[in-house]
């Protein structure tokens, strides 16, 4: 009784809360979540564990946790699963899972957590120039909603430039609180350095693979969505194939039995968390506040991961900051407001337009229904929600 009384008063102390304040709460939550998952898997890798081994386990958990969802909650709004369904399944897990988190890997391995988060802040304005070129949105270049689009667009594709060729010089180099701590076991720490001895340029690169096939994978989405308007179930197909050709490829790369073990209580921590917290809790949270505040609000916040990434690696990692990366992290950041400010002046002319279409004085009663939106979320995909 005193269990089921204490629940009862939560519940009554979160409510009376008003709902943007939670919404902000959730979103800083989400936002250190992401950013806890670059600082843990810059670790992993670190500590050794095979970038094939690690997004295997990872997509396990997370499939794991998302199967009772999707079985229940989407019980009567499921089609019948077809052969055409399967491929497109299996296309949208080559590309935003195998593709999405093999490039990412590749590219924290051979970079910091800092510019990985960094370099994510163009998604939306990738995912709107391949929407673009594939005209499923709309460039109006007469209207200041479709130049702020193409300038946020320039100016992150700049930023990713800059990032990728010109490393510059060290402007912080901090001592981690770790090393400090522990210089009897150097071992320890050698596991949280910095990727020295790397190629950066090739990092980049991968990390620019890794935005892009997040931003295919958006785009590839919407059709599908179309016809099959389940996304949890859609969600958990492309992740169970995602881990099939994730198993294959590690099994066919990987020869060394001893990869698919744990051999310290850290890597087990690193798996957990990369799929209960950055994959499994981070989807519950951000498809509740992308349905609450919109998909904007959600992708106003990405910034944010990118300055706690940072935070977080320069106490736990010791991470150095190089003038080129923090240049290419202003213009990307930059890029995405521009193209989020063009996506919000977009849609309040189109709500306008409709309104004005719907006045009996135009004796016209067309439903707004019939204006073809354009792509509603240009970092996570479009839902009640999505998005690394």
């Amino acid at each position: 009784m005193a269990d089921a009384a204490d629940s009862t008063s939560s519940k009554r102390m979160w409510c009376s809360i008003p709902e943007r304040l939670q919404l902000h709460g959730a979103m800083l939550a989400l936002q250190f979540g992401y950013a806890g998952f670059h600082v843990v898997s810059r670790a992993a890798l670190n500590m050794g564990i095979s970038k094939l081994v690690f997004p295997v386990y990872r997509n396990i958990i997370a499939l794991l946790l998302l199967l009772p969802f999707a079985y229940f909650l989407e019980k009567k709004e499921r089609p019948a699963i077809t052969l055409n369904f399967l491929i497109q399944f299996f296309l949208l897990a080559l590309v935003g899972i195998t593709a999405n988190q093999g490039f990412y890997l590749l590219g924290l391995d051979n970079t910091s957590p800092t510019f990985a988060s960094a370099i994510q802040n163009s998604v939306p304005a990738i995912t709107f120039l391949m929407a673009a070129l594939l005209r499923i949105e709309k460039v109006r270049l007469d209207r200041k909603d479709g130049i702020g689009k193409v300038v946020g667009t320039i100016c992150c594709v700049a930023g990713a430039t800059v990032i990728t060729l010109y490393k510059g010089p060290a402007i912080y180099s901090p001592t981690p609180p770790l090393q400090t701590m522990m210089n009897t076991t150097p071992a320890f720490v050698s596991q949280l350095g910095d990727a020295s001895g790397k190629s950066w340029t090739l990092g980049c690169i991968y990390l620019i693979g890794h935005c892009l096939s997040w931003s295919g994978w958006l785009v590839l989405q919407a059709p599908v969505l179309k016809k099959y308007p389940a996304r949890l179930s859609v969600t958990s197909y492309t992740c169970f194939f995602g881990l099939l050709q994730f198993i294959v490829i590690a099994l066919i790369f990987e020869k060394d039995p001893q990869t698919w073990i744990f051999h310290s209580g850290g890597e087990l921590f690193t798996i957990l968390y990369a799929g209960v917290v950055a994959s499994g809790i981070a989807f519950a949270v951000q498809i509740w506040c992308i349905d609450r505040g919109g998909p904007v609000f959600v992708a106003v916040y990405q910034p944010v991961q990118t300055l706690v990434v940072a935070i977080m690696a320069s106490l736990a990692l010791g991470e150095e900051f190089y003038l080129g990366g923090i240049i290419g992290a202003v213009l990307i950041i930059v890029g995405l407001y521009l193209v989020l400010w063009g996506k919000s002046e977009e849609r309040k002319f189109a709500q306008e337009k409709a309104a004005i279409q719907s006045t009996p004085e135009l004796g016209n009663n067309r439903a707004t229904g019939h204006i073809k939106p354009s792509l509603t979320q240009p970092l996570l995909p479009p839902s009640s929600s999505e998005n690394v």
